[in-house]
């Protein structure tokens, strides 16, 4: 019989293979909990389905696809049943200045991460147990202008904005819908899918002289900020929560 803070919990965590997503899962497997993840790379969720231990189900769903989102309804529904936490990770970046941005590389990160996001939580929100949540990763980027990301901070600007909206049209269900934004943190792209491994050590070096912490986070801070909204804050929703070493602040440490 399994046992923890969180047993007898069951959770979806889209984006779960890697990174921010992979430490919410293992978090609640530790803890008891039922997780079915997703992924849209065939070799991590086979890779994560062998490492995670039997109370993880690993599925294959490409957020961009809308088909694929309705399979995950139900898979969800038959696996798991109902569910306590919707937990949308699913993201991509692209470092682009707005002038070398395409139609195509637009259409793709608004596809995903928003278009994707919006629909798998319509399709799953009848699924959510009342008391049940939503957490939605936004970013640091929302409120903030960084060269090269402008198409992705609009996709996650728009899940801010999601995440008002959802937590008034699910507040009569008892669900509550929150969102947990993280600033620059060590997961293995970096948050930037596309870059090489030069320019992600420049991007690491920025975040650490721009963060007033002077360090990236882990992805196991900002779990626990996503964990805590889902479970602990009950009293809270339609809110955001800044996991980011005091960057959405604009803290200006004092000189050594």
């Amino acid at each position: 019989m399994n046992t923890g803070k969180y047993a007898g919990k069951k959770a979806v965590v889209t984006g779960g293979t890697h990174g921010i997503g992979l430490a919410v899962v293992k978090m609640l497997l530790a803890e008891g909990a039922t997780v079915l993840l997703t992924g849209r790379n065939p070799a991590n969720v086979e890779k994560a389905a062998q490492s995670l231990g039997s109370q993880a189900h690993a599925v294959v769903s490409d957020a961009a696809s809308i088909a694929d989102i309705k399979k995950l309804g139900q898979t969800v529904k038959e696996q798991l049943g109902t569910i306590d936490l919707l937990y949308i990770n699913v993201g991509i970046s692209s470092l682009t200045t707005f002038d070398n941005v395409t139609p195509e590389i637009y259409d793709e990160m608004f596809a995903i991460n928003t278009r994707g996001s919006f629909f798998t939580v319509q399709q799953l929100s009848s699924l959510i147990n009342p008391g049940g949540s939503v957490v939605f990763t936004t970013s640091v980027a929302n409120g903030g202008g960084i060269t090269g990301m402008s198409v992705y901070a609009g996709t996650k600007a728009a899940l801010y904005s999601f995440t008002k909206s959802f937590a008034a049209e699910l507040l009569p269900l008892g669900i509550r819908v929150n969102a947990v934004s993280p600033g620059f943190t060590d997961t293995p792209t970096m948050g930037v899918t596309d870059a090489t491994e030069a320019e992600r050590e420049a991007f690491r070096q920025i975040g650490d002289a721009i963060t007033p912490m002077k360090r990236h986070g882990s992805p196991e801070e900002v779990a626990k900020a996503v964990l805590f909204m889902a479970f602990d804050a009950t009293f809270t929703t339609g809110e955001e929560i800044l996991v980011d070493g005091g960057l959405g602040q604009r803290l200006t440490p004092p000189e050594n």
